[in-house]
């Protein structure tokens, strides 16, 4: 390693868990992002701790990444240290009804597990692309339901370092939004509480979600998910094919044809296509339809 800040976080991690000017585009499912100063893969509450620790003296910013399915990441790349906190966090354990999860566990590897233990209950959230840390943080939710369905407890480390137990309803869940994400507390885990059912029923309910997935949604392209959240008494899919924009383009960015709600890398695109692309959307739903489309892709760096 080369400076003394990555030093002092192999220290921490080990050389090998350390990368410098790191291209985001390899850790964020829209596959756009330019160099992160630091890429620290973490693999333990202490190491969490000390390598915020070691960014707090060197006045560094620093972001905690999953599996960045929601996240579109500037061109410029990151001036601070992404916290990775995916790869060794993968610990589940399931005990009659209680699912116990580390924050790194993607929902579909999730799915498959709680499918074999005939658990019904996360069939909505079964083809979502993110980790279990990610989703609890936005609240995530498809198919009529959310996390806070099924969330009793949630594990994060505060801002003061300490480790915190909050219930379900301690966690203020709201429409992809929880008391993590408004105090920018890490999340570390959580406890699920699902159901016995029929493990045919269960894979049959998982199939048809998938199903729906594949017939609607332009998985064939990278994206970040919904890019914009959907708004009181309408859908952001919908508005935006009446405002006449499907296949809409900026250079690689496309409002998908498939699905207006998605913005979609078909190939090339820059964080700058998408960014101006969803601006132009957000432009012209006003105008039309007097109705402002807030993001749901979350801004990375500087734009």
């Amino acid at each position: 390693m080369t400076d003394r800040i990555s030093r002092r976080f192999c220290e921490i991690v080990g050389e090998n868990k350390v990368l410098e000017q790191e291209p985001m585009a390899r850790h964020t499912t829209f596959r756009i992002g330019g160099p992160a100063d630091y890429f620290v893969e973490l693999g333990s509450i202490e190491q969490i701790r000390a390598a915020i620790q070691v960014c707090r003296e060197e006045n560094l910013p620093w972001f905690v990444l999953g599996r960045g399915s929601n996240l579109l990441v500037s061109d410029k790349g990151y001036r601070g240290v992404i916290l990775s906190i995916y790869k060794d966090f993968q610990k589940t354990e399931i005990q009659g009804e209680t699912v116990t999860v580390q924050a790194g566990v993607l929902l579909t590897t999730l799915s498959g597990k709680v499918l074999d233990a005939s658990l019904t209950g996360l069939e909505f959230a079964s083809g979502i692309p993110g980790t279990i840390g990610g989703a609890v943080v936005m609240n995530a939710g498809a198919y009529g339901g959310e996390m806070k369905d099924i969330v009793r407890k949630v594990t994060v480390l505060d801002q003061d370092g300490e480790v915190r137990t909050l219930t379900c309803g301690e966690m203020q869940f709201g429409y992809r939004t929880s008391l993590a994400k408004k105090k920018g507390y890490i999340v570390l885990g959580a406890e699920l509480t699902l159901k016995q059912g029929e493990k045919e029923k269960i894979r049959e309910e998982m199939q048809t979600l998938k199903a729906k997935r594949i017939e609607k949604q332009p998985l064939e392209f990278p994206s970040a998910g919904s890019t914009f959240k959907r708004p009181e008494g309408y859908f952001a899919g919908k508005l935006i094919m009446d405002a006449g924009l499907r296949g809409a383009a900026v250079g690689g960015a496309q409002v998908s044809e498939k699905h207006c709600g998605f913005v979609v890398n078909t190939g090339n695109a820059t964080a700058a296509d998408v960014r101006e692309l969803m601006r132009q959307v957000q432009g012209k739903v006003q105008e039309q339809f007097g109705v402002h489309l807030e993001p749901e892709v979350r801004f990375l760096g500087e734009f």
